[in-house]
């Protein structure tokens, strides 16, 4: 945001000599939520306020010791060092192909129905590049993760947003979106267990899916990046465990939040090889593939899977037990999240999903993120993420209490 004719050394910022005019698809974008957020948090942090950030969902836990020092001895590899395969390793392919079998009971093929993701963020965002024309609807779900969005509108395509409504146990009602729009649709955006809300999908609700999906001829894009995150005896369901699924769209994960790696940028995509030839066209003219040091420290990630995450539910179990007890027993009636490291927090009294996070931030100094901030169906919350350690998040529920509860 540079308004100011100087920074804060006293030295011009040169100014451009010729119009710089954006193109209209950026025009179209919402202001990128999490950019909002880190620039409160950072004036609230320069007035020396102490912050408690609950706003962006990236892990506080560090990378797993082992990972990173593996990392650190095929980085010095001269053979690492070099553009790797936009395909990936196919050993890094066949271990994930490993811990899909394991986890979910799912068959992958390495070579066809596995593609290395720069997180799974880079996928979604280019899946829309690979099938989406201008003028054809992406089916996008309200309150969701940005990217479902902004990726739409960078193909030119049309989004037609679906409510995830709290009597619906926040899952889109496929009933309801009109048959004109199903018939300019292209692909349909799915995410369980799901952020914002934490909901679970089912699988009634994912034979839906694919019913609607073959009868329109819409490919199926499923989220799964926090199937590892549940509680409560939940075990979160891959979309392409469902009979027929891999016959119309493909699922996203990611090694961010299920191993602290949200930095390394290490994804896949996984099922319709139709599709992911698609996406993988994309990457290959836009990337270059993941380094490959990253990669080998990933397949010693994915071979401690189970420990990593035993590890990682019994501190986000904690958590999520410790600050929902606390809220509620202060006046705040908040649910138990049955998945993911996030709190869907209804609003209280007079406030609405903006003026209670702004509140929160100018009487508790706590960062919380609006829920209209991922769609207007995500107004009447806020989205708290547990991403701190216990005290923190003790400390933070007992400011909310002295001041909105006192």
């Amino acid at each position: 945001m540079f308004w100011d004719l100087k920074n804060k050394r006293g030295v011009a910022i040169i100014m451009s000599s010729i119009k710089i005019e954006t193109a209209e698809r950026l025009k179209k974008l919402p202001p990128y939520l999490f950019e909002e957020i880190d620039m409160a948090k950072q004036k609230a942090l320069k007035e020396g306020r102490p912050i408690i950030d609950l706003g962006v969902g990236d892990p506080d836990s560090a990378t797993p010791d082992f990972v990173v020092d593996k990392l650190a001895l095929a980085a010095r590899e001269t053979q690492n060092q070099k553009y790797a395969f936009n395909k990936g390793l196919r050993v890094l392919r066949e271990k994930m192909a490993e811990w899909y079998r394991k986890r979910f009971g799912v068959i992958l093929d390495p070579d066809t129905e596995i593609l290395p993701l720069l997180g799974s963020k880079e996928g979604i965002g280019h899946i829309p590049l690979a099938f989406v024309n201008h003028g054809d609807c992406v089916l996008v779900p309200d309150p969701g993760y940005p990217p479902y969005n902004s990726g739409a509108i960078f193909a030119g395509g049309e989004v037609h947003f679906m409510p995830l409504l709290e009597k619906n146990k926040f899952l889109p009602d496929l009933g309801a979106i009109k048959k004109e729009v199903l018939q300019r649709s292209k692909l349909i955006h799915l995410n369980y267990p799901n952020n914002p809300t934490g909901a679970l999908a089912t699988k009634e609700f994912y034979k839906d899916v694919i019913s609607l999906s073959k009868k329109y001829n819409i490919i199926v894009s499923s989220d799964a990046a926090y199937s590892e995150l549940s509680f409560d005896g939940n075990e979160p369901l891959s979309f392409l465990e469902i009979e027929g699924a891999k016959g119309v769209g493909i699922e996203f994960h990611s090694l961010s939040k299920t191993f602290n790696m949200t930095g390394w940028r290490v994804g896949m995509a996984v099922g319709n090889k139709d599709v992911l030839a698609g996406l993988g066209k994309v990457k290959a003219n836009l990337d270059s593939g993941i380094f490959t040091a990253i990669q080998i420290a990933s397949i010693t990630a994915l071979e401690n899977a189970d420990k990593v995450k035993k590890e990682m539910l019994k501190i986000y179990t904690e958590r999520r037990d410790t600050f929902i007890k606390m809220l509620n027993n202060a006046g705040w009636k908040v649910p138990l999240p049955p998945a993911t490291f996030y709190v869907w927090a209804p609003v209280f009294g007079k406030y609405d999903s903006t003026s209670l996070a702004k509140a929160l931030l100018e009487k508790a100094d706590i960062i919380a993120t609006p829920g209209n901030g991922f769609g207007d169906a995500g107004e009447g919350y806020v989205r708290m993420a547990l991403t701190v350690d216990t005290e923190k998040l003790k400390i933070a529920a007992e400011r909310i209490k002295k001041a909105f509860f006192a």
